[in-house]
């Protein structure tokens, strides 16, 4: 009896308390917390008027609703400075962007950042869902809000100089991206992001020296050396860019995207069999093997070998139907063009599904040096064959030179 004396005082005085803390803050949140306290004293009251002891769990929720959950909520705001009102609104927005609806977390973000316009967490999450939904300009305002109440986050200050540059402010952000690289020239993330933008700016100079200037930091990290690669294809020196995507290559053997471009390159110098290697191990992966099925094709012609470039060219169309438009457009490929597959349907590529999908840089890289293997192809395309002519003549040489040396020593 005494024991449940002690309860309901205990209970009835923390419920008076979140009342009057309700009442002097005007914080609807706290309504949640009073109707569970509410529901705890219910329960103890039923177990008065009926005289029955009540079993386990209802103990147990009475005992959690009207006392253990009040206690801690006054322990984390006395104790540890936490609003209880910051954690609803943030659970239940969190809660509502697991279930996919943005936008009711949305208002309740909103509401919290009204209410408490130095909560750093309301700021950033509101702005998360802003930039989920790529509204780029409302996502770095909060951004900028939690900034403010946080100076010192350099992961803020790089988010923020993103999306500068998303938004078309690029000298904001190369500024600000300086700044942070000043502070911390090590800041690998700030190394990309900057030398991202001046990529999109085609200012490609200063971009590879911002991958240059980052490799110090991270010799080995094969990004840097993929995206040197990339810059310097833009740059049109393609002997640096094949030296940077071999040097990716080693890093990480799996780098698809570098030995197509190194394939293509390759071309570019009249180098067919190792562009041909390169492309033989492309197809090997599930990702864009029509190009490299085409290019395979383009090789073989340049050989003289009709009968393999139409079995590549076929297999090439049928990956992808766009790919015999491409042809049909390329002198080189007239002699096999009649011989050749067409496509049934006009369709998209037959197993896009299964392939990594190619980032913009990446396909715009794509796009360079395919159009500068077709402007080399259209100025001669017999200029390929007698470089590669040329290359076996002096490999001839070299052999007829050791054999005569033999001879000499003999």
């Amino acid at each position: 009896m005494f024991g449940k004396i002690v309860f309901n005082v205990l209970a009835f005085t923390l419920f008076i308390m979140m009342f009057l803390k309700f009442i002097k803050r005007n914080e609807t949140s706290y309504v949640y917390l009073l109707i569970l306290q509410f529901v705890g004293i219910a329960i103890e009251f039923v177990e008065l008027i009926t005289y029955k002891n009540l079993n386990v769990v209802l103990k147990l929720l009475m005992y959690v609703f009207s006392v253990i959950i009040p206690i801690l909520i006054f322990w984390l705001e006395f104790a540890k400075k936490v609003d209880f009102a910051e954690i609803f609104y943030l659970t239940s927005a969190k809660f509502n962007i697991l279930v996919g609806r943005d936008d009711v977390a949305k208002k309740y973000l909103s509401q919290l950042t009204e209410k408490y316009p130095a909560s750093i967490k309301g700021h950033k999450m509101l702005a998360e869902v802003y930039e989920k939904q790529k509204k780029y300009e409302l996502a770095l305002e909060e951004y900028e809000c939690a900034l403010e109440n946080t100076p010192e986050d350099k992961a803020m200050e790089l988010k923020i100089s993103e999306l500068y540059g998303y938004t078309g402010k690029e000298d904001e952000a190369i500024g600000r991206l300086m700044n942070l690289l000043k502070q911390q020239p090590d800041y690998y993330e700030a190394s990309i992001v900057l030398a991202d933008i001046l990529n999109n700016k085609k200012e490609y100079k200063e971009a590879a020296q911002i991958y240059i200037n980052a490799i110090r930091y991270k010799p080995y990290d094969y990004e840097l050396y993929y995206n040197l690669g990339m810059t310097f294809t833009m740059l049109n020196d393609f002997a640096k860019a094949k030296e940077y995507y071999e040097k990716a290559g080693q890093i990480n053997s799996n780098l698809y995207h570098a030995r197509y471009s190194l394939g293509q390159i390759n071309l570019l110098y009249g180098d067919l069999d190792e562009a041909e290697n390169c492309f033989m191990k492309c197809i090997d992966t599930e990702e864009i093997e029509a190009g490299a099925y085409y290019y395979l094709a383009r090789i073989s012609m340049i050989k003289g070998k009709t009968a393999e470039a139409k079995n590549y060219a076929n297999i090439a169309i049928e990956e992808n139907p766009k790919i015999f438009d491409k042809m049909s457009e390329e002198n080189i490929f007239a002699p096999i063009m009649d011989e050749v597959n067409k496509p049934k349907i006009k369709q998209e590529e037959k197993r896009r599904g299964k392939r990594k999908t190619l980032t913009k840089k990446e396909k715009m890289i794509d796009q360079h040096l395919d159009d500068t293997c077709k402007i080399v192809g259209k100025l001669n395309n017999n200029d390929i064959e007698m470089m590669e002519n040329v290359k076996k003549s002096k490999r001839l040489d070299v052999q007829n030179e050791k054999e005569e040396n033999i001879s000499r020593e003999i």
